[in-house]
């Protein structure tokens, strides 16, 4: 059965009738095909139970409009009053048979996304309703973003405890209260709400002062207990930098704590996991490493790091080669100056495969506005370098900042075609601009030209801040355009097209000079 999907393979078709996804995957790539089309099939799965089962339902944000940027808890409340759906069952028989398997007195909810909170709620609940007596605690990403001024005590109904910011001192000081080892006044980064006798029912959020475990002693992290040979490799797009989000397992790390750089205009850097920069040392990094592959028996990372350090990662490319570590890795910088060719290479002998990094707006006005600490030039001869290195790229791309101009949109989009025609990237993602209260932007509107829009009042999540531009551009509309165009180039198509053929409306020529990028090449 081939659902809607599928109809996006027939632009491949071969004229001898031969087969028509050859290009991609060669004659030895079955198992790759295979897998592209059982991800096709999975997707079109995906609609059915979208619309016979939970209109919600989605792989990656389930029903994440129930909380992202949520101000009330009630959308979130009369879901899980609802009846289980078939999924929601399915959830609720997986939370009992892991509780009767592992027999926990603690129960730890990590939300990194809006997609995940629903779920995290309705495992809660089921803990709740057979085990009240076990402990539930919600914490990660999510929360620590967006659940800052959380005062709704309707959550704690099925959460016990919902900590901030980096997990171990606030857990350590938690599970010394639960086994009565520490009075509740002495948490640390915890809401509570205010139960039992002579309580008011309030939530309190209780923060006694005590220092964050270091980065290079928290330790290495575990899967113990997880079936890893049981998770599904994807492989929804063609290109061999986009699949590694989805393909095949990494084992995942940070370099460091935090963000070295920490001055980009549209980033949370007043949040603690931003903010707070602290590293490790190289021979700590290497024997974590280590450990994990012994764990796992798996050789592939992923530094998850919003920005990895130059400096921490030539040292640990150094000593992943003294140890002849045979990993392969990939991960997240800025693509500054310090990335050299001679470090690019460094990086590759040391299993480096892949790199991924913001160029958010290529405009040297707006990175100038942003903060960014790089300019256009820099970053083609920086990804050049990777890229000659035999490292793929990744480029962010971003489109809505405060006053870009239509003008601003359609040079940029010019950059970065030619960023692809010489074989700077070969990846690249366009998303939205979103102001953040925790952001700059957010925390300084009149400086970067807008105004705010009132946030709407509120005790659950608090995030997402909408925004008045006096440049009155239509992002919506040309967003539609930028990813048409991205998604044409990486799989080679388009790039020798002038860029306004990928927007349906009038736009203008671009001001850039068709060989700007191949002069600031030469350049290097």
């Amino acid at each position: 059965p081939e659902g809607p999907r599928f109809a996006t393979l027939d632009v491949y078709v071969d004229d001898e009738g031969g087969d028509p996804l050859g290009w991609a995957f060669g004659a030895l790539g079955l198992h790759d095909k295979a897998k592209h089309l059982a991800t096709l099939y999975l997707n079109d799965l995906a609609d059915v139970l979208r619309d016979a089962v939970d209109e919600r339902f989605e792989f990656v944000r389930y029903a994440e409009s129930l909380a992202g940027s949520q101000p009330t808890f009630d959308p979130l409340a009369t879901a899980l009053a609802a009846p289980p759906t078939l999924v929601d069952d399915l959830l609720v028989q997986l939370t009992h048979e892991a509780i009767e398997r592992h027999q926990p007195t603690v129960v730890l909810l990590s939300v990194p996304f809006p997609g995940s909170v629903y779920a995290a709620f309705r495992i809660a609940q089921a803990v709740k309703a057979r085990w009240p007596h076990i402990a539930t605690v919600l914490g990660g990403g999510f929360v620590n973003t967006e659940l800052r001024e959380l005062a709704d005590p309707r959550v704690f109904d099925h959460i016990d405890f919902v900590t901030l910011d980096a997990g171990e001192r606030p857990l350590l000081a938690l599970l010394e209260h639960l086994q009565g080892q520490r009075g509740r006044q002495r948490l640390v980064r915890t809401f509570v709400r205010n139960d039992g006798e002579g309580g008011d029912g309030a939530v309190q959020y209780i923060n006694m002062m005590e220092a964050d475990v270091a980065f290079a002693e928290v330790g290495t992290p575990t899967w113990d207990g997880l079936p890893l040979d049981r998770y599904l490799s994807l492989l929804d797009m063609l290109n061999p930098m986009h699949r590694l989000w989805s393909d095949g397992r990494w084992n995942k790390l940070t370099v460091a704590h935090g963000c070295y750089w920490k001055k980009c205009s549209f980033c949370d850097v007043s949040l603690d996991y931003i903010g707070r920069y602290e590293g490790a040392s190289a021979e700590v990094l290497a024997d974590r490493i280590e450990q994990i592959v012994r764990e796992t028996g798996q050789t592939g990372f992923h530094f998850v790091d919003e920005a990895a350090p130059p400096k921490a990662l030539k040292a640990l490319s150094t000593e992943l080669i003294a140890r002849n570590a045979g990993i392969s890795w990939w991960g997240n910088v800025r693509f500054e100056k310090t990335f050299t060719p001679d470090l690019a290479e460094l990086m590759a002998d040391s299993g480096c495969i892949a790199i991924s990094g913001g160029l958010e707006v290529a405009s040297d006005r707006l990175l100038q506005l942003m903060k960014k600490g790089v300019s256009v030039d820099q970053v083609a001869r920086v990804t050049k370098a990777f890229s000659d290195a035999g490292i793929l790229v990744h480029a962010y791309l971003m489109y809505g900042f405060p006053t870009q101009t239509v003008q601003d949109t359609v040079d940029a989009l010019e950059y970065v075609r030619q960023l692809f025609a010489n074989g700077c990237i070969q990846s690249g993602f366009f998303h939205r601009f979103a102001c953040t209260v925790h952001s700059p932007v957010g925390k300084n509107p009149a400086e970067y030209g807008v105004t705010l829009a009132p946030l709407p009042p509120g005790d659950f999540a608090k995030n997402d801040v909408a925004f008045i531009d006096p440049t009155g551009v239509d992002h919506d509309a040309l967003g539609v355009g930028l990813k048409k165009a991205i998604y044409n180039y990486m799989h080679g198509i388009g790039l020798e097209e002038d860029v306004r053929a990928w927007f349906p409306f009038h736009v203008p020529k671009t001001t850039v000079n068709r060989r700007r990028i191949e002069k600031a090449l030469m350049q290097a």
